[in-house]
């Protein structure tokens, strides 16, 4: 059981936390990778990254404060639209198949007589 010992903490002394002032010189890595992980998802055709581009844009759009809306040189709805658009690009293929004979655009030699 705890000791019913008088508190020696004094209020008076007590000393709020203060956020210190934020750098204008760091660079926006949030906005920097919703804009770039929806190409490299378009590049690759990779679905997991095109998913987790359009999770990582649509939470730096809704947590996006006043002062990164000033001074952000595109609005952070268009890193949502262009994720969209990766993961319709991702999977067009499903939706609409390459024809069947473009499949291998490698052509085979023909085998000499």
């Amino acid at each position: 059981m705890a000791s019913k010992q008088k508190d020696m903490r004094r209020l008076d002394l007590a000393i709020p936390y203060v956020d210190p002032p934020k750098n204008k010189d760091d660079a926006d890595m949030s906005g920097a990778m919703s804009s770039t992980m929806p190409m490299a998802a378009m590049f690759t055709r990779n679905r997991m990254i095109g998913w987790v581009s359009f999770v990582f844009s649509l939470q730096s759009w809704l947590g996006e404060s006043p002062e990164q809306k000033k001074n952000a040189s595109t609005p952070a709805y268009m890193s949502v639209l262009m994720s969209l658009m990766a993961l319709v690009v991702t999977y067009f293929p499903i939706f609409m198949p390459p024809p069947a004979g473009q499949s291998n655009p490698v052509a085979t030699p023909s085998p000499s007589p």
